[in-house]
């Protein structure tokens, strides 16, 4: 979905539309969970404190989140996709992957679906969603976030190779931005210059996700679509360039996280009751500590209580802390089918 929780308060409230807004927080605290087109423009984007974002678009109008409203709307999206595919990989609240291999309504092509699921939410909701086509999940994520809003993009397989040759590292999902400056740094500005890497090269520099890198970079991504897999935290971390070594910094580090992480929090769906707090030393020894509350995580002033009262003095040590994250967990269960076969379909 494009923009989605500031579209729906658009849609819901059309004095709003045409103006920057931010749903979440105020000029004076809070953090933004989402921003308008209109506020991007100014450089409003989702978990930046709000503070910051009153200054960079001084006639911003901040709108208090309505998660119920949201997902209601998600479930009458979801309805959409069920009447073409039970194969639905739900990402958060305003995402997902579809497999339409082998669709209910027997259309043998992926375009026709994808331009009727958004003519039928728009139809339904009032809202614009975009789509992205291909024969992995990587590359249909890519292809997701080339035309928005409204937009529509395919990535053929036989054009796949050529597309990701050129594209900028910094746009590969599974690429943040430290790590695209880090690959920039190393000679790596685009897949073509990732594809040089060896595997050997790739695993010893970035670990675990050398071998993803290295897949990605060729178009590789075997993992299927799992209907309603199951999560089980929800979670922001952050690594330093210099080291931690006073109380009053990691408090406002994890402030910070700690919004991050609730915005993920918000769009998911779903209301855990156990933070985590995760510490990563000088030395690269860890440890975590975790508070379970009597409700749910609501909003991000509880989140903040609940990390302050898992903060102390005696997380400092002479190391130095280089990692701090926050998580959210103790979720609903949900079930998880089995993988389908992976089929052919043309695009």
């Amino acid at each position: 979905m494009d923009a989605f929780f500031a579209s729906v308060e658009q849609h819901d409230h059309p004095e709003l539309k045409g103006k920057p807004i931010a749903v979440g927080g105020n000029k004076e605290r809070g953090v933004v969970a989402a921003a308008s087109y209109e506020a991007r423009k100014y450089g409003v984007k989702s978990a930046m404190p709000s503070a910051i974002a009153a200054r960079q678009c001084p006639h911003l109008i901040f709108v208090k989140p309505r998660f119920e409203r949201y997902q209601e709307i998600s479930l009458q999206i979801r309805n959409v996709f069920q009447e073409y595919t039970d194969l639905i990989e739900p990402l958060s609240l305003d995402e997902a992957y579809l497999d339409v291999t082998e669709n209910k309504p027997g259309l043998t092509s992926a375009t026709v679906i994808a331009r009727e699921i958004k003519a039928k939410i728009k139809e339904r909701t009032g809202l614009t969603a975009s789509a992205g086509i291909s024969y992995c999940k990587f590359l249909a994520k890519t292809a997701s976030d080339v035309n928005k809003p409204d937009g529509l993009f395919v990535i053929l397989p036989e054009e796949a190779d050529e597309y990701l040759k050129k594209m900028p590292i910094h746009r590969f999902f599974g690429i943040g931005k430290a790590t695209a400056e880090k690959m920039k740094t190393a000679g790596i500005f685009t897949g073509g210059d990732l594809r040089k890497k060896t595997f050997a090269d790739l695993t010893l520099r970035y670990g675990k996700s050398g071998s993803y890198y290295y897949n990605i970079s060729r178009g590789i991504d075997q993992r299927p679509v799992k209907p309603d897999r199951e999560r089980k935290s929800v979670s922001a971390e952050h690594t330093f360039e210099h080291n931690l070594m006073r109380i009053a910094e990691v408090k406002t580090e994890l402030d910070q996280i700690a919004a991050v992480t609730f915005e993920r929090y918000s769009k998911h769906g779903t209301h855990g009751r156990t933070v985590t707090i995760k510490v990563k030393y000088g030395d690269f020894k860890q440890i975590t500590r975790s508070i379970s509350l009597e409700e749910n995580v609501t909003d991000l002033e509880q989140l903040s209580r609940a990390v302050h009262q898992l903060t102390d003095q005696s997380l400092i040590r002479e190391e130095g802390i280089r990692l701090l994250g926050v998580g959210i967990s103790n979720f609903q269960k949900m079930t998880e089918e089995d993988s389908p076969i992976q089929l052919t379909l043309n695009f």
